[in-house]
């Protein structure tokens, strides 16, 4: 059988790596995964560092973090775990590119680092961060037969009218923002070149946890609206603008951070798994739902205030996601995630109350 080449366009460098045999990838695949060193991007980052997080919780420490750390205080996820060295992204890539023997080792890339705002507009930026980057990633990992899981993202689906599987054919997919789309395109990619066979993509959906405090305006509603509870006593929810939902009920596939890092694990760890796959809790709970629950964990009465939706918003909102997870379950996955009121009560009172990040737990 003659082995499907990858051509990366942009970095000729790396096309010439690119020589595996089915065989070779074969045999690799046929180790575990996580038995030597393991490299996580955006390892700093709220997913990235659960993923981490994770790896510690099995005893694996022979970990290589990339991230970029900049003027936020993602940082202090980093501070509680055990990994084995640091690394910048510009010059994880760099390495990459010229096949640097320092990253001899790696049998396994979990790869988070990218831009993860859905409301960024440079174009330029995303394409740089979420779509070259990852290719470049992608093709060294290709290249050595090592192991390869990257985040792509649940808006790619756009606005869902065409439905959220993750075997829908890629061309007729329609995202709504530049994140979206950036994110489609490094799947587009893969697909075209006859990698995807050889790569695993996530396609993370509503995801919510410890962590993500640094995200700004990309925090969950969880975490943005525990702080408006403490101050107010009370939370805003968007109203609805379609007649068919009424005000909070439009739906979300929310999933805590924790479930979330142990599917990708177990992707990680099942040698067969390839392609897209969605990740999230296969369910769809309505925001005022998302919101009693944290009114409950909080131990505070349910005050929730609806709010107009902003104009910008209106034409990109989705109203109802929730992912088909029958290929996550055909691929061996069989554990039921948290339910919305376990999940919101342990971020709340482990984590939240504290103002603690994953691995501080083992310290109360």
């Amino acid at each position: 059988m003659t082995a499907t080449v990858c051509v990366a366009v942009h970095s000729p460098a790396l096309d010439s790596l690119y020589q595996p045999t089915q065989a070779g990838y074969a045999a690799s695949m046929q180790a575990n995964a996580l038995s030597g060193r393991v490299l996580v991007t955006g390892g700093a980052g709220f997913i990235g560092s659960a993923l981490v997080w994770a790896l510690n919780q099995r005893g694996i420490d022979n970990i290589l973090v990339v991230d970029r750390l900049g003027s936020d205080e993602k940082w202090r996820n980093l501070v509680p775990l055990r990994y084995a060295d640091y690394m910048d992204a510009d010059e994880l890539q760099q390495r990459m590119q010229r096949r640097d023997a320092s990253l001899q080792g790696i049998t396994s890339v979990l790869h988070l680092g990218a831009c993860s705002a859905t409301t960024e507009r440079d174009a330029a930026y995303l394409m740089r961060n979420n779509y070259e980057y990852t290719k470049d990633v992608c093709l060294w990992a290709l290249a050595g037969g090592v192991r390869c899981v990257y985040a792509s993202s649940a808006a790619t689906y756009g606005d869902g009218e065409r439905g959220m599987s993750d075997g829908a054919d890629l061309d007729t997919l329609r995202p709504l923002n530049m994140y979206g789309y950036s994110k489609h395109l490094l799947d587009l990619w893969a697909a075209r070149q006859g990698c995807l066979s050889r790569l695993v993509g996530v396609k993370y959906f509503n995801i919510y946890g410890p962590n993500e405090d640094h995200k700004g305006e990309m925090r969950s509603l969880v975490h943005k609206a525990y702080s408006q509870i403490q101050a107010t006593g009370r939370m805003q929810l968007f109203e609805s603008h379609r007649s068919d939902y009424a005000h909070g009920e439009q739906v979300r596939d929310f999933l805590y951070v924790k479930d979330a890092v142990a599917m990708t694990l177990h992707l990680m760890e099942t040698p067969q798994a390839s392609g897209l796959y969605n990740v999230g809790s296969g369910g769809a709970t309505s925001w005022n739902r998302l919101a009693k629950a944290l009114f409950q964990a909080m131990g505070r009465s349910v005050q929730i205030e609806y709010i107009p939706m902003p104009e910008a918003l209106r034409g990109k909102y989705q109203y109802r996601t929730q992912a088909d997870t029958s290929k996550l379950r055909a691929a061996g996955w069989s554990a039921t995630p948290l339910a919305v009121e376990e999940a919101v009560r342990d971020y709340v009172v482990q984590y939240l109350a504290h103002d603690r990040r994953l691995g501080d737990e083992v310290l109360a």
